[in-house]
């Protein structure tokens, strides 16, 4: 790279899109010193906002290709982003470990077999009669369960980090527009989004992370990039008895595909369902509490307090999630299905590498 690309302030950078993987890109070229603008006309309403959280790198079973690669340079980068996200937000942290738990006694033998290949991975074998287990048997009402502990996987906050780097995109004066683009079109090396009010913003690099609304965008290139969406629920249960603290509990784990999170004493978040539709179906709640031999009490649908949902993308005829150079200045990052807070990082560092082989 020579001399006159070094000064990336002359270099206008528009991305579409505001959850966290326009966000989390805005903060990488943000710092690079590019000029960066998101637009986005429902910044409340993106999936981020129904995110979990989970960050489930180690204890990821394919071992292999590019969501693998993507995962272990998220996993090294994340810690490196805490400590600076940290400064303008010291609460701001990874919530270890991660509890992969099961009733199957031949899911457990996979994750024992994952685990036996993958030593190096800080990974540990959790059996029936593990004391580690003795809360969650106690709430659960069963000795059923074992499983696997990655040390390092976790969980982040996902409204804690959302709102961190809102405040640090501040300081790094990246400009939020509440916006939707309706088209986009090149121009003399320089892309025109043409907004719904009818104004035009010029940008020398467009970057589509608007999930299943980027197609309508890219339509008139033909692309053969297809997204289907994926939604997913969640719930939170609100039970008061003295018998059940959720506390008690790790801070996060995860029972045979559904996530746990304790909030209070009282409260625990349950999610998530996978719907190939853009409206919940009312019986998959019951997915995600029905699924042992017995219910405990606790686990009612007369205990929930609350349901939310949100819409993912997830790719058809190739891995997740797309990154690609589609024209000149031009590139999608999209299509993350279930790991956009873990694959964030990643995926702006190679968003800022290939930037710079435009300039």
């Amino acid at each position: 790279m020579n001399s006159s690309k070094e000064n990336f302030n002359n270099i206008k950078v528009l991305i579409i899109g505001s959850g966290i993987i326009g966000k989390f890109n805005a903060l990488e070229l943000s710092s690079q010193g590019f000029t960066t603008t998101i637009v986005d006309d429902s910044e409340s309403a993106n999936s981020s906002n129904a995110a979990l959280g989970m960050l489930m790198g180690e204890i990821y079973q394919k071992r292999h290709g590019r969501s693998w690669e993507l995962r272990k340079e998220s996993i090294k980068m994340w810690p490196k982003w805490i400590k600076k996200l940290n400064q303008i937000n010291p609460k701001l942290y990874i919530e270890k470990p991660f509890i992969q738990l099961t009733t199957s006694e031949k899911k457990f033998e996979k994750l024992k077999n994952f685990a036996t290949k993958n030593s190096e991975g800080n990974l540990q074998l959790v059996y029936k009669s593990s004391e580690i287990l003795h809360s969650i048997n106690k709430i659960f009402g069963t000795k059923k369960f074992q499983g696997l502990i990655s040390y390092k996987d976790g969980r982040i906050n996902p409204k804690l980090l959302l709102e961190t780097v809102d405040l640090y995109l501040k300081k790094n004066k990246v400009n939020i527009q509440k916006n939707k683009v309706t088209a986009i079109e090149k121009k003399a090396n320089k892309w025109i989004s043409i907004l719904n009010s009818g104004d035009k913003l010029l940008s020398d690099i467009l970057i589509l992370c608007n999930s299943n609304d980027c197609l309508k965008l890219i339509a008139h290139k033909n692309s053969k990039i297809e997204l289907q969406p994926v939604l997913g629920q969640a719930i939170e249960i609100h039970y008061e008895n003295s018998d059940v603290n959720f506390l008690s509990l790790p801070k996060n784990f995860n029972i045979d595909g559904r996530n746990f999170i304790p909030l209070t004493e009282n409260r625990i978040i349950i999610g998530s369902t996978d719907e190939y539709n853009i409206i919940p179906k009312k019986e998959k709640i019951s997915e995600l509490i029905e699924f042992l031999d017995e219910t405990p009490i606790w686990l009612k649908k007369n205990n929930i307090h609350k349901k939310w949902y949100g819409i993912r993308s997830k790719p058809r005829g190739e891995p997740s999630p797309i990154l690609k150079t589609l024209d000149q200045g031009l590139m999608i990052c999209s299509g993350f299905y279930k790991n956009g807070i873990l694959l964030a990082p990643a995926c702006a560092s190679w968003i800022s590498k290939e930037i710079k082989n435009h300039i």
